[in-house]
């Protein structure tokens, strides 16, 4: 009796019953696998949104502008620039030279606040690359034309008035050197052709196979010479017949 007990518990378990529903797999718990964090690109944006894209671009903007040496040639020149307004306090000037200098330290500035809180990167409806190319170039005229104009209506020119001119034509030296620097952003870059015209879809139909196209005219087929022969026959035949009458 004892053994037949245990051959009981070691035998398998019995089958379900044919009207039995089988267990659901909703109750079966699932483990699930954490989501995989998405690798972005150290050398673009790729699909950073908000405060993470903010950073990037903050990051690459100020790389970009100090390796570049744009901005040290900008602080040169707005250093020269206030250099020569204080130079200016001690003597009388004329007040088109403190509007040149005045406008030129503004422009600096903002071009400075500018790159160097990637505010750029947010506008791109503006060619930055240019608009600093020409604001350097239209700044070595003003400040060249400044310098000689100085020079022209002062019949004496005091040491601080002098240092202040030394200060202005370095501003303007500084801004050719950056107009030098632009020039590398425009390297290896050609221009765009064709850029209106749509691209074609794959598989389009050719001109003239789409269902309202017309279809091309057929050249008429030269008679066949066979045909030609029995005619010539009949008429001969006529003739004949002709003849007889």
């Amino acid at each position: 009796m004892a053994d037949k007990g245990k051959k009981g518990k070691d035998a398998a378990p019995a089958a379900p019953p044919p009207g039995a529903k089988p267990p659901d797999k909703k109750d079966e718990k699932v483990e699930e696998k954490p989501p995989e964090k998405k690798v972005e690109p150290k050398d673009e944006v790729g699909t950073r949104k908000g405060c993470r894209r903010y950073k990037w671009e903050l990051k690459d903007s100020n790389k970009e502008f100090w390796s570049m040496g744009h901005a040290m040639v900008k602080i040169l020149s707005l250093g020269c620039l206030i250099g020569s307004l204080i130079m200016f306090t001690g003597s009388i000037v004329h007040p088109l030279l403190t509007l040149i200098i005045t406008m030129e330290i503004s422009i600096f500035s903002f071009l400075f606040v500018i790159y160097t809180f990637a505010i750029h990167r947010y506008l791109p409806f503006v060619l930055w690359p240019i608009a600093d190319l020409l604001n350097d170039l239209f700044a070595c005229i003003f400040l060249g034309g400044a310098v000689a104009f100085a020079v022209q209506t002062r019949q004496s020119i005091p040491m601080n008035y002098l240092v202040a001119l030394i200060l202005i034509a370095l501003a303007g030296f500084f801004a050719l050197i950056d107009v030098c620097l632009q020039r590398k952003h425009f390297k290896g870059k050609k221009v765009k052709r064709h850029v209106l015209v749509p691209p074609t879809k794959e598989g389009a139909k050719e001109p003239g196979q789409g269902p309202g196209a017309a279809k091309p005219k057929e050249e008429p087929k030269p008679a066949d010479k066979k045909a030609e022969k029995p005619k010539e026959a009949d008429k001969g035949k006529d003739k004949g017949k002709g003849g007889k009458k």
